[in-house]
């Protein structure tokens, strides 16, 4: 209820974009995600199909099924975040932090026409899909803390130099969120942050009788400082599909996806600060930063398999860039306490309502082969390639973001994903597992390292309903930047371990 009567009582346009690099690539990624068989084998189903969510790896792989079939899924997950704090420090804090959460991953029907004759020319069979897929869980959470020699006055400082003292000083009679609105509306997000630092007492004008007055110093006295950083993010991506299929000469297979894309993301960070420095005139600092992400976007998919013998099937795909559309709201909250003058609170209550801008993901490319030992288990591998140095950013509105542009091209890169899966089976058990790898987006692997996993599964056929599960962990490392292209450099270390239940049942028909 606050947000909402926020944003109707008061909302700002800001027409400097707040966008990074970090933004553009969580948007760009999608984790293995879908039915329980198709996370059993850590989503190695490019040459296979059969499966609901193998669509999404090659969209040939609706053809193959040989009857209608449908079905959903659900799934637990828990995260587990290491986190450790680097603030060019003498100690580093370390915490642990666990959450669960429920998802609704999968849920669709493929429609099969036979028209299979003795005649092995022709097509012999059509399908017709619809399906939804989550894509991305956004759910993450954690605590860091430590001692460090840096201190938050840094950010406001590096965004204040250079802003006459006139801009960022209340006029007689006008209020906190008046002055924050008109600033976003007119100047953009940084001189946002300029105010907020004056106004709370971070920093000092070097001049006080001088309105253009451009120089400030911190009211914060060098020394240590106990810090604390709280992150938490909700939300999930997902897509919706129509896909088309046909089986050909017997042992071909083609399809294409029409995919609806769309982005629902939220977090919230709190920054805690506290010194006893001598000359520190501000004592207690504590920055809460909202953010809110919505987005639709469209992409294309195109594939086919090939049995090449009994043995032996062979599959290839391609799917195009996504095109988002994105709409970004952020909320900020600054208090300060001093010890000789109490406490400060600057809540100017007002969302800032970004101009929407588009963001265009990679393309990538996928090669799979699968191994048959007729009825009784089968052997698959997918490599897929993606170039994460090829997203851009874009606006309608004038907006220029050749700065995220060139930050995307000169530290991201090409990776290579590698899925391995098998199944096994025995009268109406099957048994699954799998192995994944993705190499970092980052030509440094050490802002985000490369994803490891594995799984396991079983399934249960009773007449025409198949249930499956399925157990997967992934682990990645990654460094968290708490304020990123700011002069304020701390950061965590975090190692994510995630740890999923899947459960799907399906139906024949």
């Amino acid at each position: 209820m606050k947000k909402l009567f926020l944003f109707i009582g008061v909302f700002s346009m800001a027409f400097l974009n707040a966008q990074d690099i970090t933004d553009a690539l969580r948007y760009s990624q999608q984790d293995i995600i879908g039915t329980a068989r198709f996370r059993g084998m850590s989503g190695a189903f490019g040459a296979l199909g059969g499966d609901l969510s193998a669509l999404q790896i090659n969209p040939a792989g609706s053809a193959v099924f040989l009857n209608s079939y449908g079905s959903i899924t659900l799934s637990s997950t828990a995260i587990d975040n290491d986190a450790s704090y680097n603030g060019n420090s003498f100690f580093n804090g370390f915490n642990n932090t666990s959450s669960t959460n429920f998802n609704f991953n999968q849920l669709g029907a493929v429609f099969v026409y036979d028209l299979y004759s003795e005649a092995s020319s022709g097509i012999n069979r059509l399908s017709l899909g619809l399906t939804y897929d989550q894509t991305a869980d956004n759910a993450d959470e954690f605590l860091t803390f430590g001692q460090s020699r840096n201190s938050i006055d840094s950010f406001f400082l590096t965004e204040a130099q250079g802003i006459p003292l006139d801009q960022i000083t209340r006029r007689s009679g006008e209020t906190i969120s008046q002055l924050y609105a008109f600033l976003g509306e007119t100047e953009g997000y940084s001189v946002q942050q300029a105010f907020l630092g004056h106004e709370a007492f971070v920093i000092e004008a070097d001049d006080l009788d001088d309105p253009n007055n451009t120089s400030y110093f911190s009211n914060i006295a060098p020394g240590t400082f106990q810090q604390e950083y709280f992150y938490e993010s909700t939300g999930l991506n997902g897509k919706f599909t129509l896909n088309g299929g046909a089986q050909i000469n017997q042992d071909f297979y083609i399809g294409f996806n029409l995919n609806s894309h769309f982005i629902s993301y939220d977090r919230v960070t709190e920054f805690f600060e506290e010194n006893n420095n001598p000359g520190s005139t501000i004592n207690r600092v504590l920055f809460t930063n909202r953010l809110s992400t919505n987005g639709a976007g469209f992409s294309a998919q195109i594939g086919g398999i090939a049995k090449v013998s009994h043995f032996l099937r062979l599959g290839a795909s391609y799917e195009s860039p996504t095109w988002y559309y994105i709409e970004e709201e952020t909320v900020q909250r600054l208090e300060t306490f001093s010890n000789a003058d109490g406490r400060a609170v600057v809540d100017p209550n007002v969302v800032n309502i970004f101009p929407e801008y588009e963001l265009r993901t990679p393309a990538s490319y996928t090669g799979s082969a699968a191994i048959l030992f007729g009825q009784e288990g089968l052997i698959s591998l997918d490599y897929t390639y993606k170039d994460y140095s090829s997203i851009e950013l874009s606006s309608d509105f004038g907006n220029s973001f050749s700065s995220v542009n060139n930050d995307i091209e000169n530290n991201l890169q090409g990776v290579s994903i590698i899925r391995i899966g098998s199944e096994w089976r025995n009268d109406n058990w099957s048994f699954r597992g799998g192995y994944s790898f993705e190499e970092s987006p980052y030509k440094n692997e050490l802002i985000f390292g490369d994803k490891n996993g594995f799984s396991i599964g079983a399934g249960y056929t009773f007449e025409q309903f198949r249930f499956d599960v399925a157990y997967d962990y992934t682990e990645q490392e990654r460094i968290e930047r708490f304020f990123p292209d700011s002069g304020f450099n701390n950061f965590a270390v975090v190692n994510t371990y995630r740890d999923t239940l899947t459960f799907t049942l399906g139906m024949n028909f």
